[in-house]
């Protein structure tokens, strides 16, 4: 991946190193990110019950407590019973969404829009909150039900971005033309809408589903005994006593999360092939 153009041949020395000096400087940042991350992998590999550099002692230990743990495998359960459900309903309300400021212009569109999308730059703490006095009026705290439709709804700003991005660029000419040879609208959707729009609606899933995977801020408030998923899990662990398990755990979520940044960025460049 490229963060900057190259410089031209002709360019003169001042540009040179000004070039040369950014681009340190990306590569220095990135490396100042990621090397906290890169130093957690040979941990969750030491046979010791502390976190301790050097590694003495090399052992699959924790990766064997980790999936031997009826704790941690509860956990592991319920995120991968959260995450996939408040995706699927994020993308089809996200999606629909989309969909429907795309074609409908009224007064207050755009602030309907910024409602939509506000969860993305409100306060975690102040969504939880409110969705806990909400949820404790429809008795849905404590529930499956509640901590997805919560999951969901933190999710569907993103689907609604990236499939509204998409449709920017959408030919609508294709549409109109699917209508005027007889299909209906359900049948001009599945067959013609949709598969041009679905990169940007897969890469909408992809960002819900990781934001719902990783979510504990919310999942502190609205979840009950039977819903801890794998960040409320970390979060009480390293809060009571960081263990290797934790680091072990956490190892294996860096590789999930680093597929799920090589998948999104196909899913963008496929939609932006498509705009």
């Amino acid at each position: 991946m490229r963060f900057m153009p190259a410089f031209e041949p002709s360019a003169g020395l001042p540009e040179k190193v000004w070039y040369v000096a950014l681009r340190v400087l990306c590569y220095g940042l990135l490396a100042y990110l990621a090397l906290p991350i890169v130093a957690l992998v040979p941990l969750s590999f030491s046979a010791d019950s502390f976190l301790v550099y050097p590694v003495s002692h090399w052992s699959l230990h924790w990766y064997r407590v980790l999936f031997t743990s009826d704790i941690w495998w509860r956990a592991i359960r319920n995120s991968f019973i959260v995450a996939p459900s408040a995706t699927v309903l994020a993308t089809v309300l996200g999606t629909l969404c989309a969909l429907g400021l795309d074609r409908a212009s009224f007064p207050g569109k755009r602030l309907l829009t910024a409602m939509i999308l506000s969860p993305l730059v409100a306060p975690l703490v102040v969504v939880a909150v409110g969705m806990y006095l909400f949820y404790m009026r429809l008795h849905l705290a404590g529930t499956f039900v509640g901590l997805i439709i919560a999951h969901a709804l933190l999710g569907a700003p993103f689907v609604v971005t990236t499939v509204s991005a998409v449709l920017k660029g959408f030919n609508k000419t294709l549409v109109n033309a699917s209508l005027s040879l007889g299909a209906g609208r359900v049948e001009t959707f599945f067959r013609v809408t949709l598969p041009l729009i679905l990169p940007g609606v897969l890469a909408g899933a992809l960002f819900a589903f990781a934001t719902s995977f990783d979510e504990v801020v919310i999942t502190l408030f609205l979840a009950g005994p039977d819903q801890v998923t794998i960040p409320r899990q970390m979060f009480s662990g390293i809060r009571d006593s960081i263990t290797p398990t934790i680091v072990a755990l956490a190892t294996i979520l860096v590789l999930f999360s680093t597929s799920l940044l090589v998948v999104g960025e196909w899913l963008r460049r496929k939609s932006a092939a498509v705009r």
